[in-house]
């Protein structure tokens, strides 16, 4: 029997461990070859230590070390070989064990499908959606007939409701217009300064004044006299 055959079967006549106590087995080896691995690199390194030490005082010394670290590396190169080995089995047994659950999921789903549809027909599936088309058609019918009130609308001139409206806007723009003038009711203020007729005359008549008061244009004018 090969070495996984005696790891895994067990007793004889205990039953077969199921994919998860397989794949847990897997791993707890793999945890012990790995530290089987660390604990040959030490010794390995002692090895190396010792003959580095004896090489020019124990020659015998240091041969022997070297010895032992070659049969080290052989069981570490021999480990390295059969961890590569549990770790494809195992994930070749964590796929497979995916699979199975995934099938198994599947076929409940299915066999739940079947027990759904079991009482079903699909004619009478195809009816009873004729059916519901129907009674939707009925049920949009009705709405239509109790939505429009019967006679409502008939005796309504548009050309009544179109002059309506206009009325409805122009009072409206009445409105904004009468707005838009200031509110008060006080009169215009009285301009100060004359009006541009009567400031000339009132200048021609300062002018005259000023002349008759003045000596010497009353002089030139009797001369011109």
């Amino acid at each position: 029997m090969s070495f996984f055959g005696k790891l895994f079967s067990g007793k004889k006549g205990e039953p077969a461990p199921t994919p998860s106590e397989a794949i847990q087995k897997l791993r707890d080896i793999e945890n012990m070859l790995t530290k089987k691995q660390e604990f040959l690199e030490k010794k390995i390194e002692v090895e190396i230590d010792t003959a580095r030490k004896n090489g020019t005082k124990n020659k015998r010394a240091a041969i022997q070390a070297l010895k032992r670290k070659k049969r080290y590396e052989k069981q570490l190169q021999q480990i390295d070989g059969t961890l590569s080995t549990i770790e494809m089995q195992r994930e070749a047994l964590e796929n497979a064990n995916t699979n199975a659950e995934v099938l198994k999921t599947m076929k409940k789903a299915s066999d739940a499908l079947k027990v759904t549809h079991k009482d079903m027909n699909i004619d009478d599936v195809h009816d009873l959606m004729d059916d519901i088309a129907e009674q939707n058609d009925i049920a949009n019918e009705i709405s239509n007939a109790v939505s429009s009130a019967v006679g409502f609308g008939q005796d309504i001139d548009e050309d009544e409701l179109e002059k309506e409206l206009e009325e409805l806007e122009q009072e409206e723009l009445d409105k904004e217009l009468l707005g838009v003038q200031p509110e008060t009711d006080e009169l215009p203020e009285v301009p100060s300064t004359d009006l541009p007729a009567k400031a000339k005359e009132k200048e021609k008549k300062k002018a005259a004044v000023a002349e008759e008061d003045d000596p010497d244009m009353k002089e030139l004018m009797s001369w011109a006299n």
